[in-house]
């Protein structure tokens, strides 16, 4: 339960809302007991009345209490239904917020564990699950517990004996039948919220897979995995439903056993009456109605190991300590960029083997450096370092200051970064380019696209062309183009480039090139790379081979050695 206390605390921020319809639900709750109480005094008054009351029995005031507490009743509701509904959107948005604010600072490290659909899952559905903490238990609980202390008082009016009575037996049900069905429905609400994730986890990956799934006969065997964990999913869903109409057949059979014993304890009189009369409808008819509190109480602690289960689950998440922290103010952004990198290894949390051992490379203000290797000898990595997705054991210092003295919206103000994977956001090709530089002119943004030679995509509806999820209509290296263009909006110091040829033809190929050194004069530029192709017009090559730089100079330096820079160009 204490995993629910920082969540518990998001809600003070809407306690005003909350407490608000709290009230209502307990104003909602004493006119159905009102409403009730006094219709079934009111019938059994009129019929021991007979016709002869009908001079002496007044009719008109307890049938407009029956009507006031009807409109109360109905009034009430609506308004506690609003009020509520209003202030668990207000906190569900707040958690949201609050969820994503801790998630943010974990990137990419903290959340490299987690599977895409699993994180978004735990994001959504999972906080999405801890509004039931207000509307299914704390709402209820304080609703039943004031209703049974005013019905309590208001009995001991007319006997107090009998009035205790009642408000022990409804006292004892609250206190007992939430610890008895949280106890059986924590186990079916735990395992209720794993299968919920790992379903959407499963069909996420079908639908992005679908293509492979067709191509290699696949959809079947996959389906059938999908089918298995929904077919536990409802099993568990169906024992949850098993367990809500158990919980309410109780509450039915304890108020009508209430209502027998009232009955039988009120017919030999109470307090000054030894006859009743048409007053036993009221300890009749006050625990019948009165029961209605309890209803949600069993049921609400039922759902609160699936609450408790999403709570951990986002916890997990948020709970973590960025592994990468900025200083608010820092070092100061200058025009220039010079790189010390001395001593540098690295290992991937949770691996056994380093990516990086002894990186030594210094980098003047415009100069021009390619790392040039196979797949996997870090050079990627080294340019995450860059950027400082991670941190790692040594020195990496720009413009002669550690890494770690810049903010981060310094640090992302000096630098350029195209990466292997160019995201396409699921908007406008002009708010993909404008991420980069937002206060560029449409004419910019349009230069920009001219200048990668993607004049084609402001064919028919421009800069409002709609990109789509992903950007699917876009090939690999239309996609890669497009990373260029923001690339040329961001006017930074240093441009740190991974693979920005990969998946384009010769000739595209040579042309972008030409752009990125013309563009990048004055500007240091480092450049990963496999190919070969205009590696000559470079200030600097350094050869990496499982993550150490072997060899580092210009293309002639390097081809007098003839060492595995020159046998990658005889291969090549």
């Amino acid at each position: 339960m204490k995993i629910l206390l920082p969540y518990l605390a998001l809600y003070r921020r809407h306690w005003l809302r909350l407490s608000l319809g709290i009230i209502l639900a307990i104003v909602t709750l004493l006119a159905s007991i009102g409403l009730l109480t006094l219709s079934g005094w009111f019938l059994a008054a009129s019929a021991v009345a007979g016709l002869a009351g009908l001079y002496t029995f007044n009719y008109m005031l307890p049938a407009a209490g029956v009507r006031g507490a009807a409109i109360f009743r109905t009034a009430g509701r609506y308004a506690e239904r609003l009020v509520s509904h209003d202030a668990t959107f207000r906190v569900l948005a707040h958690l949201r917020i609050f969820t994503f604010t801790k998630i943010m600072p974990l990137s990419p490290g903290g959340i490299a564990r987690y599977r895409q659909a699993d994180l978004l899952n735990r994001l959504v559905a999972d906080v999405d699950t801890l509004d039931h903490l207000y509307l299914r238990v704390i709402s209820p609980l304080i609703s039943a517990l004031v209703v049974i202390l005013v019905v309590t008082f208001g009995l001991s009016y007319l006997d107090l004996n009998l009035a205790l009575t009642l408000g022990a037996i409804m006292m004892a049900l609250m206190l007992l039948l939430p610890i008895i069905f949280y106890y059986a429905g924590q186990p079916i609400g735990r395992e209720l919220t794993r299968l919920r994730g790992t379903y959407r986890t499963q069909l996420n990956a079908w639908l992005q897979g679908q293509a492979e799934l067709v191509v290699f006969g696949a959809q079947t065997r996959f389906r059938q995995t999908l089918d298995n964990i929904e077919h536990h999913w409802m099993e568990r869903q169906q024992q949850q439903a098993k367990l809500s109409g158990l919980a309410q057949a109780m509450i039915i059979a304890c108020a009508g056993l209430t209502v027998t014993l009232m009955l039988w304890l009120a017919a030999g009189g109470f307090g000054p009456l030894t006859q009743p009369g048409a007053l036993i409808a009221l300890f009749v008819f006050t625990p019948l109605a009165a029961f209605e509190a309890l209803g949600p109480v069993a049921a609400a602690f039922q759902h609160l190991g699936q609450v408790t289960a999403s709570a951990q689950r986002v916890s997990q998440v948020i709970e973590q300590q960025p592994l990468v922290t900025f200083p608010s103010r820092g070092a100061s952004a200058q025009d220039h960029a010079t790189l010390h990198i001395d001593g540098l290894n690295f290992t991937y949390p949770g691996q056994p083997l380093p990516v990086l051992k002894h990186i030594d490379l210094h980098v003047n203000a415009g100069e021009h450096v390619a790392l040039l290797g196979q797949t996997g000898c870090g050079k990627s990595t080294l340019l995450q370092l860059l950027t400082r997705a991670w941190d790692a054991d040594g020195s990496i210092k720009l413009n002669d200051q550690p890494l770690a003295d810049y903010a981060e919206s310094t640090l992302r103000q000096m630098m350029t970064v195209v990466s292997q994977r160019v995201h396409i956001f699921n908007n406008t090709l002009r708010e993909n380019l404008r991420m980069a530089s937002p206060h560029s002119s449409d004419a910019e943004l349009v230069s920009a696209l001219e200048a990668v030679d993607l004049h084609t995509l402001l064919e028919g509806e421009g800069l409002n062309a709609w990109l789509g999820e992903g950007g699917r209509q876009l090939s690999g290296g239309e996609q890669r183009r497009l990373g260029l263009a923001r690339g040329l909006l961001h006017n930074a110091p240093l441009w740190l480039l991974d693979e920005p040829t990969e998946g384009l033809d010769a000739e595209t190929e040579r042309h972008i090139l030409a752009l990125l050194r013309k563009h990048c004069l004055g500007k240091t530029l480092i450049l990963v790379t496999h190919r070969l192709y205009s590696l000559e017009k470079m200030d600097k090559i350094c050869v990496m081979e499982e993550g150490r730089i072997v060899e580092q100079g210009d293309h002639q330096t390097l081809m007098s050695l003839a060492g595995r820079y020159a046998r990658f160009r005889i291969r090549g």
